[in-house]
């Protein structure tokens, strides 16, 4: 049995006492109860009233403070929410333990039609990106704009930098890796996660790598943690699987929305040569390359990333 299948007496008594989220200035947070999930969002209200709302989603491993960067850099534009996925961040794991890109999309779903919000500008990295993908296709009147950083979409040949992170969707390998990793630290679980995802770790400030410390010892306090990440792995992994109108190609194509596309030169999880295939796939889109940045370019280049959204959503604007 999983901890995720725990009765709730016996989970919440297992249950070690976590430090609480990080919370940025201007940011607050707030949980939503919805049909099988509780999600929690972190909101960074617009400084203009009228403002159209925007939902940021996140990658795997990630939670919804990897956008802390970008958000206050748009709050005069959207009305932004980011959303942590269920088990990541501070939302609890899902009631019927789906961690697919579909289980993930069909609570982004749940959220918009609760809240109301949509249709929002909606925006996605790795995993998010998927998801992201996924909503915009089934779900054309939730989705104002489109906004993906390298994108989890399915490659024919996968780097070898990101085997190691696509492994963890084999049965027993997480627990060997927790093994064999038992006696790393926070901090070097934090810069060896840091090295994989920046294009450049050393420009990575000391604050920002201990609020990331923080954040990693936190995370392993929980005691679905693993049981998150490997289940989402392996729903990436079977995403890319699947053909016909389900394959995340087919759906990409199918998205309506205009899609603004980011990668980084220097992405040691999504190839930098999937840019073109991507243009090409999404029929309303634009691309934005830099060539310094890995595979989470909103953390890294902020600015340029959010020079580039403010053209797409000014462009959208014009048209509606």
């Amino acid at each position: 049995m999983s901890s995720t299948e725990l009765p709730e007496s016996l989970a919440a008594a297992a249950a070690p006492r976590v430090s609480p989220v990080r919370v940025a200035e201007g940011e607050t947070l707030r949980s939503v109860a919805l049909s099988g999930v509780t999600l929690t969002l972190r909101s960074r209200p617009a400084t203009r009233t009228g403002a159209p709302p925007a939902l940021y989603v996140h990658g795997l491993g990630g939670c919804s403070q990897n956008w802390s960067s970008l958000m206050p850099l748009l709050e005069d534009v959207v009305d932004g929410e980011a959303v942590d996925l269920p088990g990541f961040g501070d939302s609890p794991p899902p009631d019927d333990g789906d961690y697919s890109v579909t289980g993930h999309a069909r609570a982004v779903i749940r959220l918009l039609d609760a809240s109301g919000r949509g249709p929002v500008h909606l925006f996605g990295n790795s995993l998010g990106g998927a998801v992201a993908t996924r909503v915009a296709a089934v779900r054309s009147d939730l989705v104002r704009t489109l906004t993906l950083v390298s994108p989890a979409l399915p490659e024919l040949r996968v780097q070898r930098s990101a085997v190691p992170t696509a492994l963890l969707a084999v049965p027993g390998v997480t627990a060997l890796f927790g093994r064999l990793t038992k006696d790393w630290t926070a901090e070097q679980r934090t810069r060896g996660m840091m090295a994989l995802c920046y294009g450049d770790p050393s420009t990575v400030t000391e604050e920002e790598l201990l609020n990331a410390v923080r954040e990693m010892e936190r995370r392993l306090q929980l005691p679905y943690f693993w049981d998150a990440m490997t289940r989402s792995a392996r729903g990436i992994v079977n995403a890319y699987t699947l053909g016909g109108q389900h394959g995340l190609w087919r759906q990409a194509e199918r998205v309506l929305a205009p899609t603004l596309l980011v990668y980084g030169g220097r992405d040691q999880l999504v190839s930098y040569r999937m840019a073109r295939r991507a243009s090409a796939a999404f029929r309303d889109s634009r691309l934005l390359t830099l060539p310094d940045a890995g595979h989470v370019a909103m953390m890294e280049y902020p600015r340029e990333v959010a020079q580039a959204c403010r053209e797409l959503i000014d462009d959208y604007d014009s048209r509606s």
